[in-house]
């Protein structure tokens, strides 16, 4: 059943009278996904990167029905990809109401909603679940009990006066709970390995058992997981009986293009100010040098997270200069990348040799990362209308805390400031707050590559001549 409008069949014949057919959870993602690829439209919406290696493996399982885990380090997109699946189920789906574990109408497996079929027949209740309502998550932590999981005795129905032995007494679990839905379970590995074994009979025989009752109970989920790789997980691992079960793994990887790291910051970054894509650029570049310097721990990896905590940091640096210097726009300046920098070492891991040089590798890969993008941006623009303003004697003092307009009085007019605007996207009518942004890059930039020089003095940054 799709459609923006809510289903109208209440009862069992009126939705046989609608044609409504059974069909499992991977027969409707298969379906849908099939529509999604033949017209053409994008099947993932918000997920930066994956196009060309991630997704193809994805579509692939999916098709086939399979369940599987998505292996990778922190920070690559897992759990993203995981509640994105939700969107490849029919927007409603028919349920018996009241049902604790959302039985299809026509083919009840729980014991009271097959008695209630038998004895109401056509005349059953029907409930409907939207799509949103049909996944369910769990955190993988070391306590997580079979009970969580699968379910258990229920003392209050037993209180009831119900006996031990009737099925009605068990309260179910999670994933009991999540059928015809899907199940996600974040961070596999840390689910104790006795716990892991309660997944195996869901995973292949599709059914459950609780405390040695007599109860076959079929259901209709589809499980997802994610996982770190084990060389860096030491909490725990997969056990191997459970990882055949699965139909498939699929790895994630960091993104590998610059213009899809600015696409996610934009799309997962909360910003409070203006930060224009040069200096996402120069975060992306420093997030990707991380991953590759080897002064870093990669087992652990660098995550997406580090980014984007970077560049909300950087917003707020230039939210805190607005409304100290009473600026009316607040627009970050490279100078605002310094000062996030030091409340990120705590998001990634150092190699033993490191300790003590932590902020100063940090630094380092900043400056890498900003001249890098300098070059990139501004390469074979003549800047010496810059150059020359120092050559006469001239200073330019700016910080955290300079108004805009105080830091372009200080310039006054420089030949070729146009260009440069032009190059970083501010060709039309550019705000002060973007030009002194231009401006001060420009100065970094001809500081990191050797044309200017650059002190600090009780908090303030000076370019001068060299």
């Amino acid at each position: 059943m799709t459609g923006t409008e809510h289903p109208r069949a209440a009862t069992v014949g009126q939705l046989r009278e609608q044609g409504y057919r059974t069909r499992t959870v991977k027969e409707e993602i298969r379906a849908n996904l099939l529509d999604r690829l033949r017209a053409g439209e994008d099947a993932f919406p918000g997920i930066v990167g994956f196009g060309d290696s991630v997704l193809p493996e994805l579509e692939t399982a999916l098709l086939a029905g399979h369940d599987l885990v998505l292996l990778g380090e922190r920070g690559q997109g897992k759990t993203r990809v995981m509640r994105t699946l939700v969107g490849l189920l029919d927007e409603w789906s028919p349920v018996v109401a009241g049902c604790e574990i959302n039985d299809d109408p026509l083919t009840p497996v729980c014991v009271r909603c097959r008695g209630l079929a038998t004895e109401q027949g056509d005349d059953l209740v029907v409930g409907w679940r939207h799509r949103d309502d049909r996944y369910t998550e769990k955190l993988a932590t070391p306590d997580t009990s079979v009970g969580d999981l699968i379910g258990d005795v229920d003392p209050v129905k037993v209180a009831q006066g119900r006996t031990l032995g009737d099925p009605e007494t068990v309260h179910y679990g999670l994933v009991p709970r999540a059928n015809r839905g899907l199940f996600g379970l974040n961070e596999l590995p840390d689910l104790a390995e006795r716990i892991q074994v309660g997944l195996f009979n869901v995973l292949e025989e599709r059914d459950i058992q609780v405390r040695g009752y007599s109860l076959r109970l079929p259901l209709d989920v589809f499980v997802v997981a994610t996982a770190n790789p084990e060389d860096y997980t030491n909490r725990g691992r997969i056990i191997t009986p459970l990882k055949d079960r699965f139909g498939a793994e699929i790895r994630t990887h960091y993104l590998t293009e610059l213009a899809d790291e600015v696409t996610l910051l934009r799309q997962e970054a909360h910003l409070v100010a203006t930060v224009d894509d040069h200096l996402l650029e120069v975060l992306a570049r420093f997030t990707r040098s991380l991953r590759e310097s080897a002064s870093i721990d990669q087992r652990s990896g660098v995550s997406a997270r580090f980014t984007i905590a970077a560049a909300e940091g950087v917003a707020g640096s230039a939210l805190r200069r607005a409304a100290r210097a009473g600026e009316a726009q607040a627009v970050a300046r490279v100078g605002d990348l310094p000062i996030v920098v030091p409340t990120l070492i705590g998001k990634i891991e150092f190699e033993m040799g490191e300790e003590g040089r932590e902020a100063a590798v940090l630094d380092h890969l900043l400056k890498l990362a900003t001249a890098a993008t300098f070059r990139d941006r501004l390469s074979g623009l003549d800047l010496s209308g810059f150059t020359e303003v120092f050559a006469e004697g001239g200073i330019v003092e700016t910080g955290d805390l300079v108004r805009a307009d105080d830091l372009l009085r200080q310039l006054g007019t420089v030949p070729g400031l146009s260009k440069v605007l032009d190059r970083l996207g501010y060709a039309e009518a550019p705000t002060p707050g973007q030009v002194a942004a231009a401006v001060e890059f420009t100065l970094e930039g001809l500081h990191l590559t050797r044309r200017i020089e650059k002190e600090h003095v009780d908090g303030r940054t000076i370019y001068g001549a060299v």
